[in-house]
């Protein structure tokens, strides 16, 4: 399965420390966590909603993530979530699924919905897991924004 993470080149490294030192919707500060989505065109939304266009880097790189054929994935339903999943900042609920998730290691990806679009799937990827040294990354190439976004 492939998935696609943007990030800027200093931070492209399937390394978890982002999640670790910030936290996230679906982790705690303090475990490492690798975030992935679905699809370029959504990484590229899931990054643009978390972004300043002031603040944005230069040198984004669109990373193409290869997960390993066997790589278990736990999927979470929306049906399983609290009303307000999508508020900001997210229930505190979100992240005690994740942390357990993390904790308990049985599988390589936690497939979630996306806050942006609740249809499509985001992925948080555990480098703890054992299959986490089998994952390849394809390739990665620079990425911009189209200007008119930031209108």
């Amino acid at each position: 399965m492939t998935v696609w993470r943007i990030a800027a080149r200093a931070h492209a490294a399937l390394d978890g420390e982002g999640a670790c030192l910030y936290g996230s919707r679906w982790t705690p500060r303090g475990k490492r966590a690798v975030f992935a989505a679905a699809t370029l065109s959504l990484a590229a939304l899931e990054r643009f909603v978390h972004t300043d266009p002031d603040l944005e880097p230069d040198d984004l790189v669109a990373v193409e993530i290869q997960l390993p054929p066997d790589a278990g994935i736990e999927h979470i339903e929306t049906s399983r979530l609290p009303a307000r999943w999508r508020a900001y900042p997210a229930p505190a609920a979100l992240v005690s699924l994740g942390e357990r998730w993390l904790r308990g290691g049985t599988t390589l990806a936690l497939a979630v919905p996306s806050a942006v679009i609740p249809r499509e799937r985001n992925f948080v990827l555990n480098p703890a897991h054992l299959a986490f040294a089998r994952i390849e990354v394809v390739g990665s190439e620079p990425f911009t924004f189209d200007p008119r976004m930031w209108k």
